[in-house]
């Protein structure tokens, strides 16, 4: 008879980061979406770059090849890395937020001051993994950014309200998103303050990408508003 077992091993994790390290106003930990890797993803934040922010892309644990065989060799196909799949989900999970605990930990205990006000931000497969280490997590979350991504099915709302009412909760998506259309977006932030999930929800022009403009807008806005206030504690 076969039986599945499991056991938790070390794994070597890459990240990126972008901007200074100190002193920092803000600190934002950012998660790609499915199939990208970190190294392109941080690109995306560069407007965001400045002597008072630091951006950090941790890259997920699996990857795999985006192209199809050629001649019979992957030396030239693309290589994009995916945060879960159905499989071990639960595990998965749980990985996932010891990676995410284990790196921030690394990240603040290398810096020479405060980390200043956490934001963390989730593009579409990277939202569920966000949005569940911000909940379940210890670290005190300034804002949490879903964007192109909703809350994952396995974090009730109203189970979770307390945690999500010390943060503040954003939903980002293009106009014409595949994934998330307007009538989604609109739905999930009634599911939210329905219970009782103060939610904001901002609409940009375009598809399912990011949009540099409003990444330039939500830091700069940020900015004005954590300047004027402590960093979070743990």
């Amino acid at each position: 008879m076969i039986h599945e077992h499991q056991i938790v091993v070390p794994r070597t994790a890459r990240y990126y980061t972008l901007g200074a390290a100190a002193p920092l106003e803000q600190l934002w930990l950012v998660c790609h979406g499915y199939g990208q890797l970190a190294s392109r993803f941080i690109t995306y934040f560069g407007t965001l770059g400045a002597e008072h922010r630091l951006v950090v892309a941790p890259e997920a644990l699996s990857r795999f090849y985006l192209d199809e065989t050629s001649g019979g060799t992957h030396a030239e196909a693309r290589v994009g890395a995916s945060w879960m799949t159905r499989e071990g989900r639960l595990s998965e999970i749980d990985d996932q937020a010891r990676y995410l605990d284990a790196l921030y930990a690394h990240i603040v205990g290398a810096l020479p001051g405060a980390p200043g006000a956490l934001i963390v931000l989730g593009f579409s497969q990277g939202a569920a993994t966000a949005a569940r280490w911000a909940v379940r997590s210890d670290v005190a979350v300034h804002r949490l950014i879903l964007w192109g991504g909703l809350l994952p099915p396995d974090l009730d709302p109203g189970a979770h309200r307390d945690r999500l009412t010390r943060m503040q909760l954003t939903l980002v998506t293009g106009d014409r998103d595949e994934y998330i259309p307007p009538r989604t977006a609109a739905a999930e932030q009634e599911r939210l303050e329905r219970a009782g999930v103060p939610v904001e929800r901002i609409a940009f022009e375009g598809g399912h990408r990011l949009d540099k403009e409003v990444l330039r807008a939500l830091a700069e806005r940020e900015g004005s508003t954590t300047s004027r206030r402590p960093p979070p504690r743990r």
